[in-house]
């Protein structure tokens, strides 16, 4: 009977423990940037480089990283410059960043104007993008002033899943029409935040690239 009773014991303190452990919590995180390069915004590129290089350095064995471009449409793979999940072992971490840099290079050097700014196509192929990674932080970056156009005939009218996202719009520059209208640039990012919070996700402006430790934890 003794016996028994160990037994049982044993059995729930083990049963309790394992409860208590839950299901493991993942702890990297993904980042996704879109950069717009519609009309002079190709200008800019020099400071996304500057955001980029900043996350690299930021981001661990484990984390995920993808860069990807806003024109006419935006929703494609085909968008995506250069993408990464970085190995558990640091050395093969630090080539594979090596590569990455050397593709965001190649990206910016050859960059054209793009004609349209479909934000609201990458910000769908960012989703879906981190959804399938699962990381245990998902990260989209913006750098962009924020100004959508779309080609006639693209559909983006549609609400987006945020839920657990959180956004960060960088160096929002201000548009000649935004120097004579000063509510058409405080109206866009009225109109973006209540969009990302619309969805379910956080939203922050970083327009000061000086400080990029505010853009990731």
């Amino acid at each position: 009977m003794k016996t028994v009773l160990s037994t049982l014991l044993i059995g729930l303190c083990l049963g309790a423990m394992l409860s208590s452990c839950g299901e493991p919590v993942a702890r990297n995180q993904g980042v996704y940037m879109l950069v717009d390069t519609s009309g002079t915004y190709t200008e800019e590129l020099g400071k996304a480089q500057q955001v980029i290089n900043f996350t690299l350095a930021r981001l661990n064995p484990g984390d995920t990283f993808a860069v990807a471009s806003i024109n006419t449409g935006s929703f494609s793979e085909k968008n995506i410059h250069a993408k990464v999940t970085f190995d558990d072992r640091p050395s093969v971490a630090n080539r594979q960043k090596q590569a990455f840099q050397q593709r965001i290079d190649a990206f910016v050097e050859n960059a054209q104007p793009a004609a349209y700014t479909d934000i609201t196509g990458g910000l769908l192929q960012a989703v879906e993008f981190l959804n399938e990674k699962q990381p245990g932080r998902k990260t989209i970056l913006i750098f962009s002033d924020l100004k959508e156009e779309i080609k006639e005939g693209y559909n983006r009218d549609l609400a987006l899943a945020l839920n657990g996202f959180d956004l960060v719009a960088l160096n929002v520059t201000k548009l000649n029409s935004d120097n004579v209208d000063p509510s058409e640039y405080l109206g866009r990012l009225q109109q973006w935040q209540e969009k990302v919070e619309q969805g379910g996700g956080s939203w922050r402006v970083v327009n000061d690239l000086e400080r990029l430790e505010k853009i990731l934890p």
